[in-house]
């Protein structure tokens, strides 16, 4: 069970440069002079593409919660 724990802090430490920019943006955005828009629009695509990842995991994990919830015993 502490190897998952280990695993998972390694996974979420590590960072991974990622590009997501479909063919159209990325050629009209590299005829510009400026690429800290380039990087800007990158930014932003990224972040909408990782949003709805993110709100499934939430889901996800309330669902396993709710159906994985021990039974409350009664004191007598």
């Amino acid at each position: 069970m502490k190897t998952k724990y280990i695993i998972l802090i390694i996974l979420l430490l590590s960072v991974v440069s990622l590009e997501a920019q479909c063919a159209m943006c990325r050629a009209v955005l590299e005829s510009d002079s400026d690429p800290s828009q380039a990087r800007g629009v990158n930014n932003g695509i990224v972040y909408l593409m990782a949003i709805p990842y993110i709100l499934v995991a939430i889901t996800g994990f309330f669902i396993y919660k709710t159906f994985n919830k021990k039974p409350k015993t009664k004191k007598i």
